[in-house]
């Protein structure tokens, strides 16, 4: 049985939570990790990870980047419009990088971080289900369930990492409701261009092809009725209806995996941190997938959090000095980040004539002026705080 007192207690052991816990360990802290599922193995997420090169570099220095397995690099993102001429493309080679970013299904790099967890000196609590959070004097207590019982935890810092349900009832958070849908799956084309990922802008939203194994994870958004009436379709309907939309730059789809689906929204936490309380991750921001910002900007969030945790003396940690320290420190990088996805949804998932072709000068102004291009890439592969 676990004292009932810690430094820091994280609520959630999903990658963000498990890299946090990872950041701080060896480091005479006392860590407690605690997740709601009953084995660290117990997850069927069927969704790809799009990992920025930047996010490599950190999960290099957790000692989590060696344990993965099934990745597939992106050296080369071709942007487009529908219907138009307008395009660019960033090149890993023109950047300095070996590649842009990585894709890999999330159940490998939920692996590859539990394995580094087992080996550290974290204390890890699986099926314990934290139910509240109450701030008083020098930390936060949790309420928790866990074999049966219910227990307390209190900690100087309690962080946040499982999505924000845990405090919507008391903080709500702002939520926008694109109207979309997100459908993925596995598909397989005539001629793949291996290491090549594709952001295709359409009146209905954007899709994209990022290259996997032998074909590609497609992320394709649509209308939530829309999105439902292309689940029902059957393959070929379904990998005839992608062309038309797509058109042949990797031939023709050939096959497509069971499709899964998910509603799209922009969701703001108010504040990402209160009293002995710091929420990072899907718990602070859940982005649009548009450009695959949201898990990158977590694990930037754990990183940069377990950096601040770090510079704290230990009496420190959870303090209001602590806490305004970690916002400012992601202050640029979230609200950027927060910017970047939401005004591509809304410049790009319209069919307006005008600003069409407006769109279309953009794309190949951009793939013209190479300091601009730069700054773009450079963006998606390290966030706004570089």
């Amino acid at each position: 049985m676990i004292d009932n007192r810690c430094d820091v207690a994280i609520i959630g052991g999903g990658p963000v939570g498990a890299a946090l816990a990872l950041a701080l360990q060896g480091n005479d802290l006392k860590v407690v990790l605690l997740e709601a599922r009953d084995t660290p193995a117990n997850t069927t997420d069927p969704r790809a990870l799009a990992l920025a090169y930047g996010t490599r570099l950190l999960l290099q220095r957790l000692g989590a980047w060696a344990a993965m397995q099934d990745v597939s690099g992106i050296k080369t993102i071709e942007v487009t419009q529908k219907n138009t001429s307008g395009h660019t493309t960033l090149r890993a080679d023109e950047l300095k990088v070996p590649e842009m970013g990585y894709v890999l299904p999330y159940t490998t790099l939920h692996a590859a971080l539990q394995q580094g967890l087992q080996q550290s000196d974290i204390t890890c609590l699986y099926g314990a289900a934290v139910s509240d959070l109450r701030s008083a004097g020098d930390g936060t207590t949790l309420t928790y369930q866990y074999q049966g019982n219910t227990h307390t935890l209190t900690a100087h810092l309690a962080v946040v990492a499982e999505g924000g349900k845990l405090l919507e009832a008391t903080h709500p958070p702002h939520i926008q409701d694109y109207g979309q849908s997100g459908i993925i799956a596995h598909i397989t084309s005539s001629q793949p261009r291996p290491g090549v990922a594709f952001e295709h802008f359409t009146p209905q939203g954007p899709m994209a092809l990022l290259p996997y194994l032998d074909g590609y994870e497609l992320v394709l958004t649509a209308s939530h009725d829309k999105a439902q009436e292309m689940l029902a379709w059957d393959d070929a309907t379904f990998l005839q209806n992608l062309q038309e939309h797509f058109g042949d730059r990797v031939g023709t789809f050939t096959g497509v995996g069971k499709r899964s689906c998910y509603p799209l929204r922009l969701r703001r936490a108010p504040d990402i941190t209160f009293p002995h309380t710091v929420l990072i991750g899907n718990a602070a921001q859940t982005l649009h997938p548009v450009a695959g910002q949201g898990f990158n900007m977590g694990i930037r969030d754990a990183w940069e959090l377990a950096q601040v945790i770090l510079d704290s003396a230990p009496e420190d940690i959870g303090s209001a000095a602590m806490c305004a320290a970690y916002r400012k420190s992601r202050r640029i990088d979230r609200n950027a980040g927060i910017r970047f996805t939401d005004g591509l949804v809304r410049l790009f998932s319209n069919d307006l004539p005008l600003l069409g072709l407006v769109r279309s000068a953009a794309l190949t102004l951009l793939d013209n002026v190479p300091p601009a291009k730069k700054f773009v890439a450079k963006r998606m592969m390290f966030g706004a705080n570089g």
